[in-house]
């Protein structure tokens, strides 16, 4: 998908996942009339010369101050230059260009009251992949993502900076070299394009994302330890899962069955096998994964909601030619949502985790101590398993919830925040950090699998292990392992792994 055409309160996520992914982005010309209504409507408000917040009012804690008519579109530049105050590294590339297409599709909703050549130019910024630089840092949630969003505006009226290629160009420069032309900004279109979500909730969608990814991984990864383990299916039965109702636990335990189905080391140990019940990393698989897939679903649903709706202050409402000021621009929604993908994270890798340590411990696998023929010359896989308990450790530090945290801003006219961006951006580390956990378990999974040739696992677990053996051979001696860890996380990451096993893998679809 090269271009997704935005039809405003109603994009699929998947259209936002493949903006996310580079496709570019245009609104539907449907909504030019609305554009251009509310922008009228704008004017006439204007004309009537009441006092209307953001567009003839100061902002925040100065909203009593009243603007002559003459200085309107200096307080729209004015608003943009001193709220352009971010910190940080860079936000990624991608994660810019789904903000920029969320806030252009809420624009188009005709709610901002901005004029069709300010849309137009943000259009055509997506289209030519001119992308603003913003600082990662300084947005507490409310009022909407002002900093980030006003160095994504800043870029708009020529000033700051823009990846152009991946070098960092003056911003009035970029445009001047595709034939823009900056932005003069007219009345309420600064704090329109500066109210609202969309750096928090691109943020959080990018994490989920990856999420959905990860989560079919590690459920590959979790049967291939359970064959290593010569673990039972038992466990999966649809029997157990109907008892108890959860959707996302019948549908991983259908997976786990599916994966494992026709497995030569399964049927091995199927009969007097004097094992009773496996390790809870094993047996329980169904229930953490299946409450995880439903989390991560709730929180699709979530950001799905936000993603299509209007987050703007004041919003416009050409029929009545009102503006009525409110609070949408408060992302708790999006805050929420973050701190179920950032527990759903952590618990993907701590289970992970806790199935390396089985597998490395013979008193618990029956499988070679760290997974080498020769223990004791060679360490195999023991510190691989530190490395996976380090990181596991790091993801349940930041996953405390960050929507709990509040802090005053603009001398307590903005007395209650969300912390969302925070807790969006936090995930994109979380996320890093399971990835890698869930490359050690493949490459350990299978390394346990191969012990027990000449026994083979399952058609579709065997594919898993050939995807693997392209790119890492088997661990006879101690080499330099991370070569090997690269290899498996890029696997995990782009979701090979996942596409190779041919099952049918759950998603996130709400």
């Amino acid at each position: 998908m090269n271009e997704v055409v935005l039809q405003p309160g109603e994009v699929s996520l998947g259209e936002w996942e493949a903006i996310y992914r580079g496709a570019s982005a245009r609104l539907d010309p449907s909504a030019a009339a609305r554009i251009a209504a509310s922008a009228a409507a704008v004017e006439r408000i204007v004309a009537r010369g009441e006092p209307v917040y953001g567009i003839n009012t100061g902002f925040g804690k100065l909203a009593s101050v009243r603007i002559y008519d003459s200085d309107l579109a200096v307080l729209q530049r004015n608003i943009v230059l001193s709220h352009a105050a971010g910190t940080g590294e860079p936000s990624p590339v991608p994660v810019v260009r789904l903000m920029m297409a969320l806030k252009l599709a809420s624009l188009g909703q005709g709610a901002s009251g901005v004029r069709p050549a300010t849309v137009e130019l943000l259009q055509a910024m997506l289209a030519r992949r001119l992308t603003p630089v913003v600082p990662c840092q300084g947005s507490v949630g409310a009022s909407g993502d002002l900093a980030p969003l006003a160095h994504m505006t800043a870029a708009m009226i020529g000033v700051g900076e823009i990846w152009v290629d991946g070098a960092r160009v003056d911003a009035a420069q970029a445009l001047t070299q595709v034939g823009l032309v900056p932005l003069q900004l007219g009345p309420k279109e600064g704090l329109a394009l500066l109210n609202g979500t969309q750096f928090s909730a691109a943020n959080a969608l990018a994490a989920l994302i990856g999420a959905q990814t990860m989560f079919r991984s590690a459920l590959v990864t979790g049967a291939l330890s359970t064959e290593a383990a010569k673990g039972s299916d038992t466990p999966f039965d649809p029997r157990i899962h109907a008892l108890r109702r959860h959707r996302g636990q019948i549908l991983v335990a259908a997976t786990l069955r599916e994966l494992m189905a026709g497995s030569a080391i399964r049927a091995s140990h199927s009969v007097d096998d004097p094992r009773v019940q496996d390790p809870y990393c094993l047996r329980c698989q169904p229930q953490v994964m299946g409450a995880v897939l439903d989390l991560l679903r709730q929180a699709a649903t979530t950001l799905l909601t936000e993603a299509n709706g209007v987050s703007d202050n004041p919003l416009i409402f050409p029929e009545s030619d009102e503006a009525l000021s409110g609070g949408n621009f408060h992302a708790e929604p999006v805050a929420f949502a973050a701190d179920m993908i950032a527990l759903a994270l952590c618990e993907i890798g701590s289970i992970a985790e806790r199935r390396i340590a089985m597998l490395v411990d013979p008193a618990l696998s029956g499988l070679p101590a760290f997974l080498t023929a020769h223990p004791g010359l060679n360490s195999g896989f023991m510190i691989p398993q530190v490395t996976a308990a380090a990181l596991v450790s790091e993801n349940k530090q930041m996953a405390y919830p960050a929507s709990v945290d509040s802090i005053p801003t603009s001398a307590n006219q903005e007395d209650h925040v969300s912390m969302a961006a925070h807790g969006a951006r936090r995930l994109a580390p979380m996320l890093a950090n399971a990835e890698a956990v869930l490359g050690i378990e493949l490459l350990a999974a299978v390394q346990g699998c191969e012990f027990h040739a000449p026994l083979a696992s399952s058609a579709p677990l065997e594919a898993a292990r050939r995807l693997l053996r392209t790119v890492v051979p088997a661990l006879a001696e101690d080499r330099h392992f991370h070569p090997d860890m690269q290899a498996a996380n890029a696997l995990i990451r782009s979701g090979a792994l996942a596409h190779t096993v041919g099952v049918e893998l759950p998603g996130l679809a709400p």
